[in-house]
């Protein structure tokens, strides 16, 4: 079983350096398995828990994937019905990762996946503006005036949904449908869909095809591929 100084492995965890975590050992502020360890030096294993300050530090190093979920997959960890999981998809992925938002059960499309909570807590929040891009294939087609409401919001269930952005790509007369591209920045549940519904075109397909700057290119539906540096870099970015 490999062992490693305590320092270290607080500063690999990105809590704090190498120099502030031995002050905090020194100090008494770092426990080891709920006992207070003031020695520098004292080696630790990946199985001893270790907290600092009263918070549990994360050993795991930070990962970040992406998904190209195929409709019928639950975006979560695990499905008490038995059913499919986004996490189904990354067998070979030893650490424990989970979806960045949700993508509802009949929908398809982009979702990342990751072990780094902050990140993955900053993404979600509407306030640092993260734009989601959907392409809908509506029942019905909306006038100008109705899809403005869009930018206006439309409320469903008491909850204002809204979209800031869309693009009409395609209407079909005879088959009655349109195809929109819409821009949210929030991801309230069904957003996409119980929008719509509340305007009276519910959706017959939907898939979303760019989360911030990246995109599907290269992926078809149930591929992954890990981000690279640069990406996660950008995404950390946004996120600030």
């Amino acid at each position: 079983m490999a062992l490693e100084r305590l320092q270290k492995v607080i500063a690999q965890s990105g809590l704090t350096s190498r120099r502030k975590a031995e002050q905090l050992i020194a100090s008494g502020k770092v426990k080891v398995n709920n006992q207070v360890v003031t020695t520098l030096g004292t080696k630790v294993s990946a199985q001893d828990e270790i907290e600092v300050e009263g918070v549990p530090i994360e050993k795991e190093a930070h990962v970040y994937y992406m998904l190209y979920k195929p409709r019928g997959i639950i975006s979560s960890a695990k499905d008490d019905k038995g059913r499919k999981t986004v996490l189904d998809f990354f067998p070979e992925v030893e650490e424990r990762i989970y979806p960045v938002g949700r993508l509802d059960y009949d929908s398809s499309g982009l979702i990342l996946l990751t072990n780094d909570g902050d990140l993955a807590n900053t993404l979600m929040h509407p306030s640092h503006g993260v734009e989601k891009v959907y392409v809908a294939k509506l029942k019905g087609i909306p006038s100008k005036q109705e899809l403005a409401k869009l930018r206006k919001g439309v409320t469903a269930d008491r909850e204002l949904l809204k979209a800031v952005r869309y693009n009409i790509l395609s209407a079909d007369r005879k088959k009655d449908t349109m195809i929109l591209e819409l821009t949210l920045v929030e991801g309230k549940n069904r957003h996409v869909r119980r929008m719509m519904e509340a305007l009276g075109y519910p959706v017959q397909k939907l898939k979303r095809e760019r989360y911030g700057f990246l995109t599907l290119d290269g992926l078809s539906p149930g591929e992954t591929r890990p981000l690279t540096p640069k990406e996660v870099k950008q995404l950390k970015n946004i996120a600030k």
